[in-house]
């Protein structure tokens, strides 16, 4: 019964951040919203008893992805007048929801039959996991830590540009006065 009511909280701790997340206007908040949704997996990789998911989860969404999301988000500082209107935006997350929901079926009834595929492994522990990472998959990882700090990059060039021009054409408007 203890197991029933964890799985509920965080499966609202998911379900809350995700709405947060879509529904915000402003994207610190939709940021914080993510942060929520990803401590709600965390808490059910603890909950199925796998602590390496668990702190992996914890370390590389919350930890990496989030405070990099963050920090991104407060350098462009897009103000409530920069975002897009967007008056259809209810009607296109209904819309791709149904066109998800069937994909989510088929991929609901594989990974329900897959549990005798993986009962024939062994036991993988996280040390097994620790030495392939950082043997055979560190270029793929530091190549994907690297486009993540292009793509913030990118993003605060972007925003700093916008902010040039403007700052220009005053100074322009000032001279001509």
């Amino acid at each position: 019964m203890l197991e029933v009511s964890i799985f509920a909280i965080l499966a609202m701790f998911m379900i809350g951040g995700s709405v947060a997340m879509i529904l915000n206007k402003q994207t610190i908040y939709s940021a914080f919203g993510f942060l929520i949704a990803m401590i709600g997996v965390a808490g059910m990789f603890a909950l199925l008893e796998n602590r390496f998911l668990a702190l992996a989860q914890i370390m590389v969404s919350v930890g990496a992805i989030v405070v990099l999301s963050m920090l991104t988000i407060l350098t462009i500082n897009a103000k409530e007048e920069s975002l897009p209107h967007e008056p259809n935006k209810y009607k296109w997350i209904l819309l791709s929801s149904v066109l998800v929901a069937p994909f989510t079926f088929l991929l609901y009834k594989t990974l329900s039959a897959a549990h005798r595929n993986f009962a024939q492994m062994e036991t993988i522990t996280s040390k097994v996991v620790g030495k392939a990472l950082f043997s055979e998959w560190v270029l793929p990882f530091e190549i994907v830590s690297i486009l993540l700090l292009a793509a913030m990059l990118g993003a605060i060039v972007i925003a700093r540009k916008e902010e040039i021009v403007k700052t220009e054409e005053i100074i322009k408007k000032e001279e001509n006065v």
